[in-house]
């Protein structure tokens, strides 16, 4: 059993950052994937950023140049650098562990942006 939980939301001033983390636990040998998703208030789930086992990044285009994903295979811990926030980026930000051809999420973390 994997276990996922995030840390580091809260709240921030437009053009502000903040640094979010993921942590799994549990009897994992090597993780495969991880990613941010986020979801705003009446909005659908969105992909955020992916981060493979190698360490290739890919982001959706409108974080792309603010946010920073990366990993600490050894912590089994994944990050996510988010710098130069705008409102828009105010959601419920969620981890994904992809581990032997499952999927592990945590509970969320959420992010205030104000204006």
């Amino acid at each position: 059993q994997v276990q996922v939980v995030e840390s580091g939301g809260g709240l921030a001033r437009a053009g502000g950052s903040l640094r979010l983390s993921c942590a799994a636990s549990g009897t994992i040998f090597s993780i495969d994937a991880m990613a941010w998703y986020r979801q705003a208030p009446g909005k659908q789930r969105e992909l955020v950023a992916t981060i493979t086992g190698g360490g290739n990044a890919d982001y959706v285009d409108s974080v792309k140049g603010r946010f920073t994903i990366s990993r600490d295979n050894a912590k089994k811990t994944v990050y996510l650098q988010m710098n130069s926030l705008n409102a828009e980026d105010t959601a419920v930000y969620y981890c994904k562990v992809s581990y032997r051809l499952r999927n592990y999420w945590g509970k969320g973390t959420l992010v205030t942006v104000s204006s």
